[in-house]
């Protein structure tokens, strides 16, 4: 199996992002350019719960949507998630996906490293490593403090 991993150091708490990560309406509206909308069409988000996303015109090119069962969580820390429908299950499998926001330690109030991490497995040779979903997400997580300030 293969993987990937990024990081982007963001200037809000840990615990905010992970509460903007895990709300549909709010990470819905942190940058619709990119992800347009965020659903649980099964659970509420806990282990074997299904979320739907469906990408925006910035991404869509790439990716149109993506069915992930979740597969893990820590509580306030981390989520680990399968692709089970969409573009990447296309192309990937399996695509596991981990997000992790781990507080900035000396400044646990005002900063957290939001970590991208996957496991894949290209269907193809030919199949490039999935260096534009990890940019894509690297770049929708650094939208959260900026959301955050319009809040």
């Amino acid at each position: 199996m293969r993987s990937m991993k990024g990081e982007v150091v963001l200037n809000i708490p840990a615990e905010k992002a992970w509460e903007m990560y895990r709300d549909n309406e709010v990470i819905s509206k942190i940058n619709p350019e990119m992800l347009a909308q965020a659903e649980y069409i099964q659970g509420d988000g806990s282990p074997e719960s299904l979320r739907l996303f469906k990408l925006g015109p910035a991404i869509s090119n790439y990716v149109k949507e993506s069915t992930e069962k979740i597969e893990k969580v820590e509580m306030g820390q981390s989520v680990t998630y399968r692709v089970i429908g969409g573009d990447l299950r296309r192309m990937y499998d399996p695509y596991r996906v981990t997000f992790s926001f781990i507080p900035v330690e000396g400044k646990e109030n005002e900063m957290c490293l939001a970590e991208w991490k996957a496991e894949f497995e290209p269907l193809t040779p030919e199949t490039p490593p999935p260096l534009k979903a990890r940019d894509a997400a690297l770049g929708f997580l650094k939208w959260f403090e900026k959301f955050e300030l319009t809040c």
